[in-house]
């Protein structure tokens, strides 16, 4: 897929709203998505979820402590197409 994200804005409830490159835009629930352990963490905290940052080098989004989501994952959330894994062609 690799489309990447494009705009973010932390809503509430661990709520996220994104945009696409392509249009494809709506709101991920984080929380039905990742276990707050580890990484994600820091991420329990209301007011530091919502300081998540976008990286248009890599298209995604992440947080300081190092957490970020995968873009193809998300954009297949909100797209409800399945990712495409690339197969090597064999000769």
């Amino acid at each position: 897929m690799l489309k990447d994200i494009v705009e973010v804005h932390p809503l509430t409830n661990y709520q996220l709203k994104l945009r696409f490159e392509d249009g494809v835009e709506g709101i991920i629930d984080v929380s039905q998505l990742i276990q707050f352990t580890g990484v994600f963490e820091p991420l329990k905290n209301p007011d530091y979820f919502s300081q998540v940052k976008l990286s248009s080098e890599w298209g995604t989004i992440y947080w300081d402590s190092g957490a970020d989501l995968d873009p193809d994952v998300l954009y297949s959330y909100l797209s409800q197409q399945p990712i495409q894994l690339k197969t090597p062609s064999i000769s």
